[in-house]
C-alpha cells in the first residue's frame, strides 16, 4: 500500500500531464479547448485513477468530448506512464464532474430563496402586531401578595 502522500503526488502528476496532453497533443476535433480537467483520485495502491472532467457546451458535446476522452485513452495512459517512471502506470478512467451542476442547482436554489424573502418583506411592510407589543404575560404584584396570604 502506498502513502496518501504519494497517492496525492500521482494524481497531482496525472492531472497536469492529462491536460497537457489534451491541450497540445491531441489532434482530436472532439476534445478542444472546451474540455477542463478538474480533479484526479488515485486509489492506495496506484494501480486505478479516475479523472474528472467538465465540458463546456451543451449535450451532444459533452457525449463528443466523453468519446474522444475513450478513444485517447491508451495515448493518454503511455504519457503518464513516461512522466511518472513508476513500476505499473494506473489504468484511467475518465467521469463527468457534477460540479457545475451542482453549483447551478444551487443558485437556482438561492435565487427562489431570495424571491420568497421578497415576498414575505413586501407581505410584512405595513403590519402591525395582533395583541400587544409584548405577548408574554408576568405576574402582577397582586397575584404575588394572594399567594403567601394561604
Amino acid at each position: 500500500m502506498a502513502d496518501n502522500a504519494r497517492a496525492k503526488r500521482l494524481a497531482d502528476l496525472i492531472r497536469e500531464v492529462v491536460a497537457q496532453k489534451l491541450l497540445r497533443g491531441i489532434k482530436d476535433p472532439r476534445l478542444g479547448t472546451h474540455v477542463t480537467i478538474t480533479d484526479t483520485r488515485v486509489t492506495g495502491d496506484l494501480r486505478e485513477a479516475t479523472v474528472f472532467y467538465t465540458v463546456y457546451g451543451d449535450e451532444e458535446e459533452r457525449n463528443a468530448a466523453a468519446a474522444g476522452l475513450e478513444s485517447a485513452k491508451g495515448i493518454l495512459r503511455s504519457e503518464v506512464g513516461r512522466a511518472a517512471g513508476v513500476k505499473f502506470t494506473p489504468t484511467l478512467t475518465f467521469v463527468m464532474d457534477a460540479l457545475p451542476d451542482t453549483a447551478r442547482n444551487i443558485e437556482d436554489l438561492l435565487d427562489k430563496a431570495r424571491q420568497s424573502d421578497e415576498k414575505v418583506r413586501e407581505a410584512s411592510a405595513g403590519a402591525h402586531y395582533a395583541g400587544d407589543a409584548d405577548p408574554y404575560r408576568k405576574p402582577d404584584e397582586d397575584d404575588e401578595t394572594d399567594d403567601t396570604a394561604e
